[in-house]
């Protein structure tokens, strides 16, 4: 392969992680976007692509404004996921006395490959790198450190680590989580169960959520309506013991019942969307059913139900007569909440609001279900 086919740098080579090995090194702005690909977050019809925010224009510009403004301090560095086909060529010669070898140097040597097909991923710096490519200064020299890995996972899992500390949408996390295998910390992986039954119930056709819900890497579709965030809350709440809906099929991460827990979340929501079906599937301000507040309200209202219909011979025909009788106090796409004294299209997503809708169902739903004497 010609030189004129590669980027060559000089570089210190270390170790991580399992024998992962991993590059420190300088080079021209300019150069990062012909040796990386952006992998942009997408889903097919079968699995989850990619793992990166899309461009933040405001943001790339505001970056290039500053490189433009006149000599400037920019030693951030770009994070990598580099291809196998990189190559490291050690650098020979004598050691001085009491060197710390941390890193071996030497000459990394990656190749330049068209877009889509770059022997390097962007980890870290995404709109950072945008804005480099865009500055007046092409040759503006970037710290770089790079990873050596093809397995996506562990993309995503640098991602997210990365980015924990930042303002990243937490959206965004919520949808990774279920393509990361490793251990997260404990703050991130208890969302990790919520957010795949939260995907599951997006993608089947026979769960009644099916592509209604808003996942970050939608790319527009108008039949999405249901915040992911709110769902995932509902269902993290139905997670916890002793009394929540789901917590019964939860002994431990490891002994987990899935199918279980997603069985009776479409059983549930199967039932609430046929016994409103006017509020169901509409744009959040057309109905608060639809809304966050609506969601978590009735998620909370579903540990109750269920404790009912668990302990019933006809689970599906317990949940249907309890929300049966309550659908006359209902107010999700017009009139007034009795008690509440809300117009439906004044609940907010609140922490208030959402808890006191909550209540209201729950304390309607035990004085309509007691035996009548």
């Amino acid at each position: 392969m010609r030189i004129e086919d590669n980027l060559v740098v000089r570089a210190v080579k270390t170790q991580q992680g399992d024998g992962i090995d991993v590059y420190a090194f300088f080079l021209y702005g300019s150069d990062l976007t012909r040796i990386a690909d952006i992998s942009r977050i997408h889903r097919d019809e079968k699995e989850l692509k990619g793992f990166q925010r899309k461009e933040i224009r405001n943001h790339v510009n505001s970056i290039v404004e500053f490189l433009d403004s006149g000599p400037v301090l920019f030693p951030n560095a770009i994070t990598l996921a580099l291809s196998p086909e990189i190559h490291f060529e050690p650098s020979r010669g004598p050691k001085p006395n009491g060197l710390v070898e941390v890193g071996l140097s030497g000459t990394l040597t990656i190749p330049f490959r068209s877009e889509g097909d770059r022997a390097a991923w962007i980890v870290d710096g995404q709109q950072r790198s945008l804005a480099l490519a865009k500055a007046k200064n092409s040759r503006f020299p970037v710290p770089v450190v790079g990873f050596v890995s093809r397995d996506l996972q562990i993309h995503r899992e640098q991602f997210i680590l990365v980015n924990k500390v930042k303002a990243l949408d937490v959206r965004l996390i919520n949808e990774l989580l279920p393509e990361v295998g490793s251990l997260l910390p404990k703050d991130l992986a208890v969302n990790r169960l919520p957010s795949e039954l939260c995907n599951l119930l997006n993608r089947q056709p026979k769960s009644p959520f099916y592509k209604l819900i808003k996942r970050a890497s939608d790319t527009g579709d108008d039949a999405s309506v249901v915040s992911d965030t709110a769902l995932i809350s509902a269902i993290k709440q139905n997670l916890r013991p002793p009394l929540g809906a789901l917590s019964q099929y939860k002994h431990s991460p490891e002994t987990a019942n899935p199918d279980a827990m997603y069985e009776t979340l479409v059983l549930y929501w199967s039932a609430v969307r046929d016994i409103f079906p006017e509020a169901w599937g509409k744009s959040p301000t057309e109905s608060r059913l639809m809304h966050s507040a609506g969601i978590k309200a009735m998620g909370a209202l579903m540990d109750q139900i269920m404790l009912r219909a668990d302990s019933s011979e006809m689970p599906d025909a317990e949940i249907r007569e309890s929300l049966k009788r309550l659908a006359p106090h209902c107010c999700w796409t017009e009139g007034v909440w009795g008690e509440l004294g809300w117009a439906w299209d004044e609940i907010q997503g609140t922490p208030q609001h959402i808890a006191k809708l909550a209540d209201h169902l729950i304390q309607l739903d035990r004085k309509l279900s007691r035996p009548s004497r």
